[in-house]
């Protein structure tokens, strides 16, 4: 039995790096289209509006930009209880926006069961509608571990 998994990428490509969870949405449409399991929403910055797809969803997958102070083009991954405390590192608005639909879905006893998080360490916020080429050249391996946890959840529910 399939469950559906829901990738949702947000981000503001006005502001280079920073739209890689959105940039990346186009790779992951040609890698995963024949996996009617899988809906891929572009959540730009939308906040409160995603509060429907974020419970409505049984396996979320998130992807962002993600400052933790490592190399610029590092992937980063948290997981379940990891996320909220992410977005208490404040990096843009959008993130208090998205941390807000987390909480309520929680408080509405509609979080997902399995959520997990990727990213990518930017390696510039400045104004611009393109990713930088450290990042451009690091979406592949992005695009890679997705991938793999979709597979991964696919996986364990064939043999669940």
């Amino acid at each position: 039995m399939n469950r559906k998994i829901t990738i949702l990428g947000i981000g503001n490509t006005l502001f280079s790096d920073e739209g890689v969870g959105i940039h990346l949405l186009p790779l992951l449409r040609e890698a995963l289209s024949d996996y009617e399991d899988v809906e891929i929403i572009e959540g730009l910055t939308d906040g409160m509006r995603l509060l429907g797809p974020v419970e409505d969803a049984e396996n979320l997958i998130i992807i962002d930009a993600i400052n933790a102070g490592k190399v610029p083009g590092t992937i980063i991954t948290l997981v379940g209880d990891e996320i909220p405390a992410y977005f208490g590192i404040k990096m843009s608005v959008h993130q208090l926006g998205f941390q807000e639909v987390l909480m309520a879905a929680k408080l509405r006893e509609r979080y997902p069961k399995e959520i997990v998080m990727f990213g990518m360490q930017p390696y510039s916020l400045e104004l611009g509608v393109e990713l930088t080429d450290t990042i451009q050249q690091n979406l592949g391996a992005l695009r890679d571990v997705v991938l793999n946890q979709v597979n991964y959840w696919r996986q364990s529910y064939e043999t669940a």
